[in-house]
C-alpha cells in the first residue's frame, strides 16, 4: 500500500465523525473544527502503537494526555498503555514514586480496535508491592507464578491483551512521577527488522483505530442532555468502560448564558483517597486544564470551615478561590470522581445569576484578586508540564 492509498483510507474518517456528532452540531464551525482537533488526536495515538507497539517486545506509551485529549482523560490522571501477548511471561520494573496512586488495568480486546467497551479484568495496585529501600518495585506478572520466584508476582488473565497503567497525583510537579518498564521473558530480547507484511498489518489497522478513538464519546454530552441532566448530576458506572475500580463517578451536561452560574456544594467524605472535579466541551474533550482552572482536587480546592467544598462554574471570575473556568465553553459537561472514599455523594449543583454567585459562599470566603488570579494560573502551567506525559 503507497502514503497515497493509505492517506485515501483515511479519508472517510470525516464523514464517520460529521455522522456521529449531535445533529445541532453538525454545521458548527467551532464544534467542526474541534472534531478535527480529535481526529487529530487519535491519530497521534493509534500511530504510537504502529511504530513501537509490539506484543512481543511491549513498551508503555502514552495513551491519554493533554496531547491526546480523548476519552475525556481526568486531569490529575496520566495514562499509559502496553500491548502484550496472551498467555505471556512479563517483568515490570520501576520506581514507584510518591504519586497519590498508582494502578494497573489487565483488560481484554482494545477499545480502539474493537470500538467495543468492556470492563477490566484485573486491577493490580502497585502499593501492594514491596519496595526496594529506594522506592523500586520488581514484579513478574504471568499466567503461573515462575518455579521458585520469591519476589512479587500478579496473575495475568488468560484474556489480557493490554496493560493500562494510570498515576494520580494531587500535587502536580511536585510529587515524583513513577518511572517504569516492561519486558517479556518468554521470547528473545533482541527484535529483528520488522518485515513489510508485519508494517502493513500495522498501518492498516489504524483508519479502524483512529476512527473508534476519536468518535465513540463525542455523543456524550449530548445523552445527558436527552435524559434531562441539564445543569443537574447523577451518579454515572463506567466499570464496563474500563473504570477504575473502588471509583466512583458522577456528570452532568452544564448550559450557561454569559450572565450565569453554576453553584456547586459537596461535603467531602471524612475519609477519601481522592476526589477531583472537571469539565468538557460539548463533544467530551477535557477543557483544558493546562492553562485555565477548569479543575480542581482535593490538593487544590479549600474547604470551608464546616468540610464543604463549595464551588462557582462559569465565564467569568467570581473572585473565589474555588472556581472553575469554562474556558469559552457556554456548553458542556461537569465530572467528579470519589476514589476510596468511605461515602459517595451526589453534589448538588445549580444554575443562578452570575451577580447572585458570590452571595452563596460563607462570608468568611476569602477574595482572589485579578493579580493573585493570574499568578495562580502561572504557576499551575509551569507545574502542570513538570508532570510526565511523553
Amino acid at each position: 500500500m503507497s502514503w497515497e492509498e493509505f492517506v485515501d483510507q483515511l479519508r472517510p474518517l470525516g464523514a464517520k465523525m460529521a455522522e456521529r456528532l449531535p445533529p445541532r452540531l453538525r454545521d458548527d464551525p467551532q464544534t467542526l473544527a474541534e472534531a478535527q482537533r480529535l481526529l487529530l488526536a487519535a491519530t497521534m495515538r493509534a500511530a504510537a502503537d504502529a511504530i513501537v507497539g509490539d506484543r512481543a517486545h511491549p513498551m508503555f506509551v502514552p495513551e491519554l494526555n493533554i496531547a491526546l485529549n480523548l476519552f475525556q482523560p481526568n486531569s490529575d490522571t496520566i495514562y499509559k498503555s502496553a500491548l502484550i501477548e496472551p498467555g505471556g511471561s512479563y517483568r515490570m520494573r520501576g520506581e514507584r514514586g510518591s504519586v497519590k496512586f498508582m494502578r494497573m488495568a489487565q483488560l481484554g480486546p482494545d477499545t480502539l480496535r474493537t470500538g467495543k467497551h468492556a470492563p477490566t479484568l484485573i486491577d493490580c495496585d502497585f502499593d501492594t508491592l514491596k519496595l526496594s529501600p529506594g522506592g523500586v518495585f520488581d514484579v513478574v506478572v504471568s499466567r503461573e507464578k515462575p518455579h521458585a520466584h520469591a519476589g512479587d508476582w500478579w496473575h495475568l488473565h488468560p484474556q489480557c491483551e493490554k496493560l493500562m497503567i494510570r498515576f494520580i497525583s494531587y500535587d502536580w510537579g511536585v510529587e515524583r512521577e513513577p518511572r517504569f518498564g516492561i519486558d517479556r521473558l518468554d521470547v528473545a530480547p533482541n527484535r529483528p527488522r520488522l518485515s513489510a507484511q508485519e508494517l502493513a498489518r500495522r498501518f492498516d489497522e489504524l483508519p479502524t483505530m483512529i476512527g473508534n478513538a476519536a468518535t465513540m464519546l463525542v455523543r456524550q454530552v449530548e445523552a445527558l442532555r436527552n435524559d434531562g441532566h441539564i445543569n443537574k448530576l447523577k451518579t454515572v458506572d463506567f466499570s464496563q468502560m474500563t473504570g477504575l475500580a473502588r471509583q466512583s463517578y458522577y456528570e452532568g451536561a452544564y448550559d450557561l448564558e454569559g450572565d450565569e452560574a453554576l453553584y456547586f456544594e459537596v461535603a467531602i467524605p471524612k475519609q477519601c483517597g481522592y476526589w477531583s472535579l472537571i469539565l468538557t466541551n460539548e463533544i467530551y474533550e477535557t477543557t483544558d486544564w493546562y492553562n485555565n482552572q477548569s479543575s480542581l482536587n482535593g490538593a487544590q480546592a479549600l474547604l470551608d470551615a464546616d468540610g464543604v467544598f463549595r464551588a462557582a462554574i462559569s465565564a467569568r471570575d467570581p473572585g473565589v478561590h474555588n472556581w472553575l473556568d469554562t474556558a469559552g465553553n457556554a456548553k458542556g459537561a461537569v465530572q467528579g470522581r470519589w476514589l476510596d472514599c468511605d461515602e459517595r455523594p451526589l453534589p448538588i449543583m445549580r444554575k443562578v445569576k452570575f451577580a447572585e454567585i458570590r452571595g452563596l459562599f460563607p462570608t468568611d470566603t476569602p477574595t482572589v484578586s485579578a493579580a493573585a488570579r493570574e499568578a495562580a494560573l502561572r504557576e499551575r502551567r509551569l507545574h502542570a508540564q513538570m508532570r510526565t506525559i511523553w
